[in-house]
């Protein structure tokens, strides 16, 4: 299929588009500072003189053991409170591509290219660093494909920088496709011991589910209780709990249907369900797997010295820092050179650079692969988890000092978008994109 070649990329998509990606980033914004915070405590506790209480906590069970359910605190987290996670991220994704700017396919090449870019790039540099290590190792080839869009939104909030409408678009698609990768991923490659009847079982709630929605049926007591016995019956079935948030996202309708107005007649299904779900998952869910996730024993001088003497430490921070700069990077690069496209007026190359250092904060999915790849009794799973947490964060500064370079050239942007020469409630700008 030959896709529409665009002229100008990182342009500016409609106003209503614009508006409704500002509301997302300052939901996901507090979240990150959230996710941070929560981080930090557990870095903290897990590393005081009462560590053992941190543990003993992340570690503690509940659940019922005939459902399969009988969970550490900590597996709650990821296998539970993620799936929230996720469920957000297939809403977003589908929203975008049903009724957002990204249903162009000319607007969506950027993006999505830029993603696949950035999950290849960093899965190559980790094998090819850890080539000689052994099957085990590779293993964790997955850690470093992931983006953290509240981490990096954290990052853009600390720095005080003023991204044009059309980059921050471009930074959360990338990172809600990414998502997308990363949950094929965990599901292709990460399956627990499979069990085929409570997979097949899985499929009924699941239709109930989609037929309810279809029908634009949202009591929460009808929906619920389908939304966790898919839960329950995926996580049973050996396939990791989050693909059950994705199914169920991509299951809800992003399109008002006829008999409620059709599309010119408000928001859809989808888009009321990330305003009651994003608020949860920013706020809650995603804090609470990092503050169960990243609390990792660092064991002072010496313990970080065999953290960054292991390859696969060393493989996971130039992955995340050099490979998804790469992959970002030279993937919308090779867009402009395959399509004739040139960016859009007022946007540089070294914009695309600060985005592609920012794609480099991998933090939560990251977070969740290492779970995935190393056992506990592993010593590479402390060693990747500091590692992601060392990479994130370089890759953070490294992209607070280009983007923060760049600031004066951004607010000046942010003005452009603000005037509204006639007063009918558009900025100037965007109409002319409209028209």
């Amino acid at each position: 299929m030959t896709l529409p070649s665009p002229r100008k990329i990182f342009t500016r998509g409609t106003y209503s588009e614009s508006v409704r990606i500002s509301e997302i980033l300052r939901s996901e914004t507090v979240g990150g500072a959230l996710l941070l915070a929560a981080t930090v405590v557990a870095l903290v506790w897990a590393n005081s003189p009462i560590a053992e209480s941190y543990f003993a906590l992340r570690d503690f069970r509940i659940g019922p053991e005939a459902w399969h359910l009988n969970l550490s605190l900590g597996g709650w987290a990821s296998d539970g409170l993620l799936a929230i996670f996720f469920f957000v991220a297939g809403l977003e994704l589908k929203r975008e591509f049903v009724a957002g700017d990204l249903r162009n396919p000319a607007r969506a090449v950027v993006p999505i290219t830029a993603a696949v870019g950035g999950v290849i790039l960093p899965a190559l540099f980790f094998v090819v660093i850890n080539f000689t290590a052994g099957p085990e190792i590779l293993k964790g080839w997955a850690i470093p494909t992931a983006t953290d869009i509240a981490f990096a939104l954290a990052v853009l909030a600390v720095i005080s920088t003023h991204l044009p409408s059309a980059l921050r678009t471009f930074l959360l698609t990338l990172a809600v496709v990414d998502d997308l990768i990363a949950i094929a991923i965990i599901a292709v490659f990460y399956p627990g011991e499979m069990h085929f009847g409570f997979l097949a079982l899985a499929a009924l709630p699941l239709l109930a589910f989609t037929w309810l929605v279809q029908k634009r049926i949202h009591a929460w007591y009808f929906l619920l209780p389908l939304a966790f016995a898919t839960w329950a019956l995926v996580h049973a079935s050996g396939v990791h709990a989050t693909v059950a948030g994705v199914l169920l996202g991509f299951a809800v309708p992003v399109i008002r249907s006829a008999k409620n107005g059709g599309p010119d007649a408000g928001p859809g299904l989808a888009e009321h369900f990330e305003h009651l779900t994003r608020p949860v998952s920013a706020g809650i869910a995603v804090p609470l797997f990092a503050f169960f996730s990243a609390g990792v024993a660092l064991g002072g001088v010496a313990g970080l010295k065999s953290a960054f003497t292991d390859t696969v430490a060393i493989g996971i921070v130039v992955a995340l820092v050099l490979g998804k700069f790469v992959g970002v990077f030279g993937a919308t690069w090779l867009v402009t050179k395959t399509t004739k496209a040139k960016l859009d007026d007022g946007l540089a190359w070294i914009d695309v650079a600060g985005l592609a250092l920012l794609a480099g904060v991998g933090f939560t999915v990251s977070l969740l692969i290492s779970e995935l790849s190393f056992g506990d009794d592993s010593p590479h799973y402390s060693h990747a988890k500091v590692a992601i947490l060392a990479g994130s964060l370089i890759a953070a500064l490294l992209a607070a000092v280009v983007l923060r370079s760049r600031n004066r050239h951004y607010r000046k942007l942010a003005e452009l978008e603000s005037l509204d020469g006639d007063g009918d409630g558009i900025p100037d700008v965007f109409e002319r994109t409209e028209d």
